[in-house]
Order: structure tokens, then C-alpha cells, then sequence
């Protein structure tokens, strides 16, 4: 048995609080930024980027379920109805009447519930301003010679810069393709996926495109998981401070070749197992199109509209 006059002797030791948990967190105070800012890695920004694609897909999905109007078209007669105003957006050369196709799409887009800057956002934010980027040279009059409207430089006594006929064909190009894809967004954004390729196959559309459009469709989402968890999977199990440009090279070239070995054998195994129960290239679907009245109006109201297009651009000339 211990001493009971060393016992006493001895100091009693008080619980002590480690030290991780008296340390304070790097945060904000009003003073300002206290701390280090490191750079995110490019993977990972990548990532969340293909996580944010499909939150929208799902959206889309529940915008798909709305009682608007497009909604309750066939999705054959959608289709037709929009590849006519689609031709009409290619034909017109003038720009009110490109405007005016502009705003129907604004209308329709209100009508089947859709949200508009949403909608307006996903039409402009990335095809139409690079289509404006891409023709903004040919603005210019050593491209496009005619009337200078906003003199840039001198040369040789003339001046050049901003003509209006570049000018006039740059915005003519922009608008039809901001209109052409405002067409196209409302088809998609209104009709389900599997719909869609069964409405393609009914105007048809070959079934090895079919396949391929369904195949990767499915599979953007797919391998998108599949490197989503081998990316979290390995920052689970990674210990200490990394830097991410070169940690990123190093997954991105340890991980290429194995997502590919699997991509390839289960894109095998799952078409085999479509093929032993019966699929043939056909989109299949649980729900039945009829066409109905409705459709009948729908076709014709945007045929009308695709030749009113046309019509109003001859008259107002090109």
C-alpha cells in the first residue's frame, strides 16, 4: 500500500481541457478578413459544379409536372409545332420580327408555369452572349465595310471602327439564336426525357440515335456519381493539408483509367440485360399519347405563327 505521507506530498492533479478544443477557429470580424484564403481545387469546383447540374435536372423534372400549357400538349405535336417556328427563326432576316418571336416565347414560357428568370437566364447566359463574343469582330469595318457609326482608329485618313451593317448582323445572328434556343428550352423543359426520344422515334428519328441520345443521357449522370464518391471517398481517407492543384492531377490521372474500366463493363452488362427483356432501340413509356383537340389548335396556331414569321419579314423587308 502507498505511503499515505507521500500521497499528500503529491500535488492532486486537476482535469484539464484539451487543448483543440480552447483553440479559436480562423472567422470573420468586423475589422475585416482575419486569416489565409486558399485556393479551391479545380476538381472539386467541377464537381459541385456537375452536383448543380443535377439539382437542375430534378428541377426540370418538377417543372415537367406543372398544368401549364405546354404540359398538356402531345408531346409529337410539340414537337412539330416547335421545329416549324424553328424553321421560321431561320428563315426571317429582320430584326423586329425576330423580337417579336422573342417575345412569344416569353408568353408561352409564362403560360406553362414556368419561372422567367429562370427561364431567361438559362436562354442567355451562355450560347447567345458567346455567339455575341464570336460575331463581335466581323462589327468592325476591316471585316464589314460600310457606314462608321463609332470611329475607333484612323487608318490612312478613313476612319475605322464600329460599321452599321456589322452591327445589324451581329444582333440579327444573336437574336436567332437566342430565339432558336428559347424554342428549344421549352420543349425540353416541358416534356419528360423518355417522352421526348418516343415523340423523336415517331417522326422518325433512327433507333441507333435513339439509343445513343438515351444511352448517354443516362450516363452523363452516372459517371458523374460514380467520380462524385470516389472523389469524397479519398478526401475521407486523406490526413493533412493538401495542395490541390497537384493532389488534383494526381486523382485525375489515378482515377481516369479505372472509371473508364468501369463505365465500359457496365455500359456492357446493362445492355445486355436490356436486350433479354426485349428492348429493341424503341423508347418505351407508361404513358399513353392521344392527340386530341387541343393538339389539332396547338399545330395549327404555331404553323400560323411560323408563317406570319415569314410573312411579316418579307413585308417589312430584309
Amino acid at each position: 500500500m502507498p505511503d499515505p505521507a507521500v500521497a499528500e506530498a503529491r500535488p492532486a492533479q486537476q482535469p484539464r481541457t484539451p487543448q483543440w478544443l480552447l483553440q479559436g477557429d480562423l472567422a470573420m470580424c468586423p475589422c475585416g478578413c482575419i486569416g489565409k484564403r486558399k485556393k479551391g481545387s479545380f476538381v472539386e469546383k467541377t464537381l459541385n459544379g456537375g452536383a448543380g447540374l443535377m439539382r437542375q435536372v430534378m428541377f426540370t423534372e418538377d417543372v415537367t409536372a406543372q398544368p401549364g400549357l405546354l404540359q398538356r400538349i402531345d408531346p409529337r405535336a410539340k414537337l412539330f409545332g416547335l421545329l416549324a417556328l424553328l424553321l421560321a427563326a431561320a428563315l426571317v432576316h429582320n430584326l423586329a420580327a425576330l423580337a417579336v418571336m422573342y417575345a412569344g416565347t416569353l408568353v408561352i414560357a409564362v403560360l406553362s408555369k414556368l419561372p422567367l428568370g429562370f427561364f431567361i437566364k438559362r436562354v442567355w447566359l451562355f450560347i447567345p452572349i458567346f455567339t455575341l463574343i464570336v460575331a463581335l469582330p466581323a462589327t468592325l469595318s476591316i471585316v464589314t465595310p460600310g457606314n462608321v457609326v463609332l470611329k475607333l482608329w484612323t487608318w490612312h485618313g478613313q476612319p475605322e471602327g464600329f460599321t452599321q451593317q456589322g452591327l445589324t448582323s451581329a444582333a440579327l445572328i444573336t437574336c436567332r439564336v437566342a430565339v432558336s434556343i428559347s424554342l428549344v428550352v421549352l420543349l425540353t423543359l416541358t416534356t419528360p426525357w423518355v417522352q421526348l426520344l418516343a415523340s423523336l422515334r415517331s417522326l422518325g428519328v433512327p433507333r441507333i440515335f435513339i439509343l445513343v441520345i438515351g444511352m448517354a443521357y443516362r450516363y452523363i449522370f452516372l459517371l458523374l456519381g460514380s467520380v462524385t464518391d470516389m472523389y469524397e471517398a479519398r478526401k475521407a481517407r486523406t490526413v493533412g493539408a493538401q495542395t490541390h492543384d497537384r493532389e488534383a492531377r494526381v486523382f485525375l490521372s489515378a482515377t481516369a483509367g479505372a472509371l473508364f474500366g468501369k463505365s465500359n463493363q457496365l455500359s456492357e452488362e446493362v445492355h445486355q440485360a436490356m436486350v433479354a427483356r426485349g428492348y429493341r432501340g424503341d423508347a418505351k413509356t407508361i404513358h399513353v399519347s392521344t392527340f386530341g383537340t387541343i393538339d389539332a389548335v396547338f399545330i395549327t396556331a404555331t404553323l400560323a405563327c411560323a408563317a406570319l414569321a415569314v410573312w411579316g419579314d418579307v413585308f417589312l423587308g430584309r
